[in-house]
């Protein structure tokens, strides 16, 4: 059955027969359905449709059922650059869409599927989720903490098995390592790498940066959020004045993707000389089910939930023909690659719905892998 997201009512103004309409096609290539996959437009292809694409509404083909759409304006000058909405395509299928002009659009809290934001309650925690996974990463703050100080840029992972978001009740409640029905925190990042966690890679090992100094939410939803950390503390780097890291999560996916930008005050080092490196945390005593898919850019940790809480598994994914190494370091299971430093981190739980077992999660990295490959394919049109 296909998922699309209603918004409840229908526009009767954006369907006016003298407004002006573009029809838009998605074009699926894989032998498998892709299902919440996001479709981005952008405002060039959007034009006939006016400027101001908080307007623009979409409806499934010939029906004035109207889908859930989010414009974008990701630098924050007043101008979007795209507007985004999801479907689910079938295998070597395509899916057709009405988009028209109207009223602008207003969202309702339940419209949104992915939240996140700064924790200045929780020693400046920056945490964020979708319907399927919740994560967090670490501030200033938490490095001075007297009962527990951390100075770590890991990445940790929440476990959920609720489509709800979760992340301010779970804070209000402060109770969120213990599971009552929701999911809970059951993993402990510490200074490692975590689910997904970089460095930079020199001489042979990792250097990696203090907490993030700074938060920005370029989008929150509903369908995806963006935001940026900055990094302008390193332990051992020289040449590095700082990094920023640009993640981006998307409703009804498991895989965040990851950016990082560094500033680089070494006229004499660029981004030829530079190598970078992100993975996950190496479990001690050894229960991890490890699996390394050198060729296909990715790696893979399937591992037991504390207190018997099932089992649960991470990944990371790279773009093949930037990597350089596979290999250990400090706690942690790394590929080791070339810039640009773009990736992908991906979780799931045996008690999430969503796997049943890790075979199934490796069908996900997979599908995943050939999802970044093939794009959909969008075709506009006037009518």
């Amino acid at each position: 059955m296909l998922a699309i997201f209603l918004v409840a009512g229908s526009f009767v103004s954006a369907r006016a027969a003298d407004a002006p309409s573009l029809s838009v096609t998605i074009h699926n290539d894989l032998p498998f359905a892709r299902r919440s996959e996001t479709v981005e437009l952008s405002a060039a292809s959007l034009a006939p449709l006016g400027a101001d694409l908080t307007k623009v509404h979409v409806f499934e083909e010939g029906s004035t059922r109207e889908v859930l759409a989010q414009a974008l304006d990701l630098d924050g000058d007043g101008t979007f650059e795209s507007l985004i909405f999801q479907a689910d395509v079938p295998a070597r299928g395509t899916r057709s869409f009405d988009l028209k002009s109207g009223e602008r659009r207003t969202y309702r809290k339940e419209d949104f599927r992915v939240y996140g934001r700064f924790n200045r309650e929780r020693f400046d925690d920056f945490a964020w989720e979708n319907d399927r996974v919740a994560h967090r990463m670490y501030g200033a703050a938490l490095e001075t903490w007297q009962k527990e100080p951390l100075t770590s840029s890991t990445v940790d992972v929440w476990l959920k098995r609720t489509r709800r978001l979760v992340i301010n009740d779970w804070y209000m409640a402060d109770d969120y390592h213990r599971d009552t029905g929701e999911g809970a925190d059951f993993y402990s990042a510490g200074k490692s790498r975590g689910c997904g966690g970089s460095g930079l890679w020199r001489d042979g090992r990792l250097v990696v940066s203090k907490n993030f100094r700074e938060s920005r939410v370029l989008a929150n939803g509903p369908i995806r959020l963006v935001f940026e950390l900055h990094y302008p503390l390193w332990n051992d780097a020289p040449g590095i004045r700082s990094e920023t890291k640009r993640v981006t999560l998307d409703a009804g996916q498991n895989f965040n993707r990851f950016e990082s930008r560094y500033d680089v005050a070494n006229a004499n080092l660029n981004d030829a000389d530079l190598r970078y490196a992100a993975g996950i945390k190496k479990q001690l005593p050894t229960t991890q089910q490890l699996r390394v898919e050198r060729g296909a850019g990715w790696l893979r940790t399937w591992e037991p939930v504390k207190d018997g809480g099932g089992e649960f598994g991470c990944a990371v994914v790279f773009d093949p023909k930037t990597v350089v190494d596979v290999t250990e370091a400090e706690g942690n299971h790394l590929v080791v690659a070339r810039p640009p430093a773009v990736y992908y981190v991906g979780s799931g739980w045996d008690r999430s719905g969503d796997f049943v077992e890790m075979a199934d999660f490796d069908r996900a990295i997979e599908q995943w892998v050939q999802r970044i490959a093939s794009p959909l394919r969008v075709e506009v049109k006037s009518r």
